[in-house]
C-alpha cells in the first residue's frame, strides 16, 4: 500500500526540520506524498518542491490557519494551494502581522512576570520562521523556566491563559474565506484536540461544511483506532472527506515520525486520490 502524510510542519513555522530535511526524511520512509503545512505560511513549499524535484516524492503546497470557534482556537489545514494567487499571499502576510502583534504582547506579558524572553531566542536556526507556541515553550525551556516542552505548555502556554491569549482577529468565516476563494480544500485538523463535547463538534462540522470545508482530520498521532473510526463515521454524515497526518514537527515533537506518528500510523495514498479528485472540481 503506497502511504502518505498530508500534516507535515518544517523550520518555516514550529518544525526543527528544514523543508528540505523534510523530503528526505519522507523519502527515507518511502512515502509517496506529503502536504507541508506549516503555520500561516507557504514560506518552505518552494524549497520542498525544489528538495523533491526528479524524485517519486510529491509535495502539496499547503498550510495551517490558526483561527477561532466560539472563542476556542481550532486548526484549518488547505491543500492544493494555489501559490501564485496574489491576494492570499496578502492574506497570509497580513495574518503574519497579527501574529507577530499577539507575539509580542506575550513577551510583554512574561516580562512584566521576570520572564525575560527576546525574538532571538524564539527564532532559532531561521530568522524568518512564523513563531508559534512551540517556539515560546522551546526558549521556556532553554532558559531554564520549564523543565521541558510539556511543562512549559501546561505551566505558560495553555490558549487562552495569561500568556496565550485568543487570536480574536481570525475568525473561523475568515479562514475559510481565505483558503476556499484560493480554491484549496479545506480540512479541520485534529478535531478531538479542541476537546469539545459531541454536540459542539458536530455543531462545528456543520457550520464549516456549509462555508465549504471538504475534507476532516480522521487519523492523526493523538488519535487511536477508536477515535479514528468515530471521526471516519461523523466525516461520512457530513459527507466529508477523511484525510490524515503525522503532525510531524521534528525535534519539537520527538516522539512523531513523518509518515508514521507514534509508530502505528498509516495513511492510504487513496485519502489522497479523493481529495485531489475533489480540488480539481473546486
Amino acid at each position: 500500500m503506497e502511504l502518505v502524510d498530508l500534516h507535515v510542519h518544517s523550520n518555516a513555522s514550529d518544525g526543527t526540520c528544514s523543508p528540505t530535511e523534510v523530503v528526505s526524511l519522507a523519502q527515507q520512509k518511502g512515502l509517496c506524498a506529503i502536504a507541508l503545512t506549516d503555520h500561516d505560511t507557504v514560506d518552505g513549499v518552494a524549497e520542498a518542491l525544489l528538495a523533491a524535484k526528479g524524485s517519486s516524492l510529491t509535495v502539496i503546497p499547503g498550510t495551517e490557519l490558526s483561527c477561532t470557534f466560539e472563542g476556542k482556537e481550532i486548526h484549518i489545514l488547505g491543500l492544493f494551494l494555489n501559490l501564485e494567487d496574489s491576494a492570499f499571499l496578502e492574506e497570509l502576510s497580513r495574518l503574519r502581522k497579527i501574529r507577530d502583534k499577539r507575539n509580542q504582547e506575550m513577551l510583554s506579558r512574561f516580562l512584566a512576570d521576570g520572564i525575560s524572553i527576546t525574538r532571538e531566542d524564539l527564532c532559532l536556526e531561521n530568522p524568518n520562521t512564523v513563531i508559534t507556541r512551540a517556539h515560546f515553550a522551546h526558549a521556556l525551556v532553554s532558559l531554564g523556566y520549564a523543565k521541558d516542552m510539556d511543562s512549559a505548555f501546561k505551566k505558560y502556554l495553555q490558549y487562552g491563559g495569561r500568556y496565550c491569549m485568543p487570536k480574536k482577529e481570525i475568525s473561523y468565516q475568515h479562514a475559510m474565506e481565505i483558503l476556499t476563494k484560493n480554491h484549496a480544500v479545506p480540512i479541520l485538523a485534529h478535531p478531538l484536540q479542541y476537546k469539545l463535547d459531541r454536540p459542539k463538534l458536530l455543531e462545528l462540522l456543520a457550520t464549516l461544511k456549509e462555508l465549504g470545508l471538504v475534507g476532516l482530520e480522521c487519523y492523526h498521532s493523538s488519535n487511536n483506532e477508536y477515535e479514528s473510526r468515530i471521526l471516519k463515521e461523523m466525516a461520512d454524515s457530513y459527507g466529508l472527506l477523511p484525510s490524515g497526518g503525522s503532525d510531524f514537527h521534528g525535534e519539537n515533537k520527538p516522539h512523531i515520525s513523518i509518515g508514521s506518528g507514534r509508530g502505528g500510523l498509516r495513511i492510504s495514498k487513496l485519502l489522497l486520490d479523493d481529495l485531489r479528485a475533489k480540488a480539481t472540481n473546486i
